[in-house]
């Protein structure tokens, strides 16, 4: 796990590469890679790459980057973890191919040599990666199927630059800081960036699950060989023919297995829900023993439902593996939180609890932890994969006159009848996937965005978000024909890439830490899809759950999903004491995470009323 970054001049009029815009680059990223840092620089100025590293696999000097093929004609930058890297190896070996470390990256650079971008399907693992090809004087970038790893790209007169964070770019000095409409109006709409804006104009993330190639004469489009929506298509096709199920448990054990590989000790996060529980279970039946696991505990929930503490603690127990409880208190947030928004990387109303559960991990010694994200997207466990089905046959006949609704019920003000916010706008969108989950996962409504930001910003913004504020995005491979398919791809497409993975990453990161998430895992993904869309599959996590050996107690099963919940809203609300909010934020029934949107983007020069956005 690491930090990468480059610059590619691919113009001859453009000017050849900084190498101090280059370092300052890289060292904005140095928590991500303390371990060591590297730099390379060819075509007599024109292309140069930095990599900072976390040590994981291969923790000699042979697995050092930038790192050369054996023939020196590729290059390699590379962010990640390729786990079937020995089975690719040895593959590789057995063709013929030489290798000078035991690195994974080693075997992207072999691979790479014989396939081109057609190996990156058979990269399980997360991964953001840049190689510059000598022979065809070509830069290659590429990420994860899932979108687990990011990376941004800036290509403006004549040059290519691309790095692990955005503000790393801005770091580098060379990009315009000026504020992207899409994106900052996606904030206050979903609480998340929406990909593929980012919070500057001029910088994007490059799509999960794509590739792109800069030559000569720019930056062709992104090549997609993975996506989310196709995955459930496919796995309907198969369901409509009939056949064998993929067995759960066995799919769930091999992921498991795959991301335990590691040249150092691999933790646990745990919580008392099923997702990690059931992965402390299934890497115990890998042969995995004495896993360090951490929980956070919170005097204010102290015997309360939320208090994860006490059945945390009996789940390490259930499996034998050594547990700490990590306790943060309110003068700790306090004092963490002009670190935490320093580190975010893009306004996000999420990633406290990843912080502190990250920080808990290293004060530990832990360089990597697993983590149980991506099993309610797998399983269903959200609300939404019983709402959205219900709003959309409920509301589908009402949206032709849903805009005359919301406008009277606006009118009126849906709080002073005691309903939610989003009420206003339930006949005119519940009726369509995109617009039920809006709904679902919202912060602010469209609608209510000019009261928070300038008119024109606001017009611009929803223009480039496009069909469903964003969210269409999510069916670019097909739409899927079942419920659950449709669900599952939005709150993976979406909320989990652009959100929850992007979360993990930046506060992980922030502590030098790797996070695992074998839940978000494309051939599990795949097995789970076709078990979830079979005929009589029913919502719920109880396959997840008897997947170990020894199954998860029942207490964990049935228990109401709190995750690793935080009393953040609570200490936020102190901490925003009296500051100005615009009226629909600051009411006593509005939300707390209306309060807390408006406090991130001013935060990071993005609040209410802003104008300074590029047009």
């Amino acid at each position: 796990m690491c930090g990468i970054n480059g610059i590619f001049a691919w113009s001859g009029e453009a000017p050849p590469v900084d190498r101090d815009e280059l370092i300052r680059t890289r060292d904005h990223m140095a928590p991500r890679g303390p371990d060591g840092e590297g730099l390379w620089t060819g075509e007599g100025g024109r292309i140069g790459l930095g990599h900072r590293r976390l040590a994981i696999i291969e923790l000699s000097a042979a697995g050092a980057q930038p790192m050369a093929s054996i023939d020196g004609r590729l290059m390699l930058t590379f962010n990640g973890e390729i786990y079937n890297y020995r089975a690719l190896r040895a593959e590789l070996i057995a063709q013929g191919v030489t290798f000078a470390s035991h690195s994974d990256s080693e075997v992207i650079l072999a691979l790479y040599a014989r396939e081109g971008a057609a190996m990156l399907p058979r990269l399980r693992g997360m991964f953001a990666l840049a190689i510059w090809d000598l022979e065809r004087r070509e830069l290659f970038v590429a990420r994860d199927a899932l979108g687990i790893k990011p990376l941004y790209y800036s290509n403006r007169a004549g040059t290519f630059r691309f790095a692990s964070q955005v503000k790393a770019l801005a770091a580098g000095g060379a990009i315009p800081t000026a504020i992207e409409p899409a994106a900052l109006t996606g904030f206050y709409l979903w609480g998340s960036v929406p990909e593929p804006w980012t919070i500057l104009a001029d910088v994007f993330a490059l799509p999960a699950g794509s590739s792109m190639a800069i030559g000569a004469n720019g930056a062709a489009a992104p090549v997609p060989f993975h996506s989310v929506s196709a995955v459930y298509r496919e796995a309907e096709a198969a369901s409509a023919a009939g056949g064998a199920v993929p067995d759960l448990a066995a799919a769930l054990l091999d992921s498991a297995r795959h991301h335990l590989e590691a040249d150092v000790p691999v933790g646990c996060f745990l919580s008392a829900g099923v997702d990690s529980g059931a992965l402390l279970g299934l890497m115990r039946d890998t042969g995995a023993r004495d896993v360090p696991t951490v929980t956070l505990g919170f005097d204010e929930f102290a015997g309360a439902h939320d208090d994860e503490a006490g059945l945390a603690a009996q789940v390490a127990a259930h499996y034998g593996m050594p547990h700490r409880v990590r306790r943060v208190s309110e003068a700790e947030f306090a004092e963490d939180l002009p670190r935490i928004l320093a580190a975010m990387d893009q306004p996000t109303i999420d990633g406290v609890n990843s912080w502190f559960v990250s920080k808990a991990a290293r004060e530990m010694g832990l360089k990597v932890a697993v983590s149980g994200l991506g099993g309610d997207e797998l399983f269903g466990g959200y609300p939404a994969f019983r709402d959205l089905p219900a709003w959309t046959r409920r509301f589908a006949m009402a949206r032709p006159f849903g805009a005359l609704a919301r406008q009277l019920l606006s009118g009126i003000g849906p709080e002073r009848l005691g309903l939610n916010p989003k009420a206003a706008g339930m006949l005119e969108h519940g009726g369509s996937w995109t617009g039920a989950y809006l709904l679902r996962r919202g912060v602010f409504m469209p609608w209510e965005l000019p009261e928070l930001l300038d008119r024109d910003l606001v017009r611009t913004g929803l223009d480039r978000l496009g069909p469903g504020f964003g969210a269409e995005r999510a069916f670019e491979g097909g739409e899927p024909a079942s419920d659950f398919g449709k669900v599952a791809t939005l709150e993976a497409a979406l909320y989990m890439r652009n959100q929850l993975l992007r979360d993990t990453d930046w506060a992980s990161m922030a502590h030098s830490l790797e996070v695992r998430v074998p839940l978000v895992d494309p051939v599990l993904m795949a097995a789970t899809a076709r078990a979830m869309t079979a005929p009589g599959a029913r919502l719920g996590k109880a396959p997840l759950a008897a997947a170990p050996a020894l199954p998860l107690p029942g207490a964990i099963l049935h228990r109401a999903k709190t995750g690793f919940s935080t009393p953040v809203g609570r200490w936020a609300q102190k901490l925003m004491g009296d500051a100005p909010l615009p009226a629909i934020a600051a009411g006593p029934r509005s939300p707390w995470a209306r309060r807390w949107t408006c406090h991130v983007a001013a935060s990071l020069g993005g609040g209410p009323l802003v104008a300074s956005a590029a047009a």
